[in-house]
């Protein structure tokens, strides 16, 4: 759903607040409600539902009655992209999130949250963008007495197991238009998996999280390390399992169990013959040389480079340039 089109002005809050209201039932109020500028983007991850989503300032007030009279028993976990948020949970104090930061609210407990948009949000100005989670409580695999102690709280996504989350998140809200719903219902799991490893790192107690859930999480770890890392030629089995304190058969028998059998190596030189293509379709980078392409993703042989490229693709990355959009239109 995109807010600004399709939907009369004076309809998308109204119309923002329903698609809500279907994982995150709370009382909505903007004082942009008659002219409200929004995007939203929803997505079932079979008992999971991810939800992207801009919108100008609002408050977000789940009452102590709501929750007696309809509690589902989900866990809301919301990283803030944009803006900033007020947060009271339950009787505890007020808590201010900035971009970067997580944090999670229980559907059984009341909150009001107020969002801000950068600068005061006012019309026509920047506004809050957020990406979350609602997940069931059975999918978390921690009991709920662990839990209590987090909600409402803060954390920072830009490191560690938060940021790894944070960028999973992110990069599975983008590819959310080319997810079949069998694809979509297993990255659920992957979402609660990960979800799991992350509190119970902040909670210290990581020996409570069960085995498959640390493993793909491990895993999240050393896929973002590589993702990272993809410009460096001397990335490597033995760089990666140093990097997470592992070895490196370890590290070939989990990336074997988690990447249907995929090799370390298969993997990382397809990220980085998937980045050269898409700079050799990027107008920006038209002038750039396509050996410079392959050395900035890591790749400092052209005749290797080539090979590959066509090895995966087809064509050879000449070809491939040649091809894109703007080059065809060009005079």
């Amino acid at each position: 759903m995109r807010g600004d089109e399709g939907v009369p002005a004076r309809e998308r809050f109204e119309h923002w607040r329903e698609l809500l209201g279907k994982s995150r039932a709370s009382e909505v109020t903007s004082a942009h409600a008659d002219d409200f500028q929004v995007e939203a983007r929803h997505l079932e991850l079979g008992s999971a539902t991810l939800l992207k989503t801009s919108f100008p300032s609002a408050r977000f007030r789940r009452t102590a009655g709501m929750a007696r009279r309809s509690d589902p028993g989900v866990y809301h976990l919301t990283l803030l992209l944009g803006g900033a948020m007020a947060l009271t949970h339950g009787t505890g104090p007020a808590k201010m999130f900035r971009p970067g930061d997580l944090h999670i609210v229980d559907s059984a407990q009341p909150f009001d949250l107020r969002a801000f948009g950068a600068g005061g949000a006012g019309r026509g100005g920047p506004g809050v963008e957020a990406v979350g989670v609602d997940l069931p409580a059975s999918m978390l695999s921690l009991p709920e007495h662990r839990l209590r102690g987090i909600l409402g709280r803060g954390f920072s996504g830009r490191e560690g197991m938060g940021a790894v989350l944070s960028e999973f998140l992110v990069s599975l809200d983008r590819q959310a238009a080319a997810l079949g719903l069998d694809e979509a219902a297993r990255l659920g799991t992957v979402v609660a998996d990960l979800v799991t490893a992350w509190l119970t790192r902040e909670l210290d107690c990581e020996a409570a999280a069960p085995d498959h859930a640390r493993q793909r999480a491990t895993m999240e770890s050393i896929r973002a390390f590589i993702r990272r890392n993809l410009h460096d030629p001397d990335l490597s089995p033995p760089v990666i399992a140093a990097a997470h304190h592992l070895s490196v058969s370890y590290l070939h028998r989990l990336f074997a169990q988690q990447s249907h059998g995929e090799t370390v190596a298969a993997w990382i030189r397809a990220q980085r013959l998937e980045r050269a293509r898409r700079d050799l379709a990027d107008p920006a980078l038209r002038t750039m040389p396509i050996h410079m392409v392959a050395v900035r993703w890591g790749i400092p042989s052209a005749s290797d480079f080539s090979r590959s490229f066509r090895a995966a693709y087809g064509l050879s990355p000449r070809e491939h340039r040649n091809c894109a959009p703007a080059a065809r239109a060009a005079p």
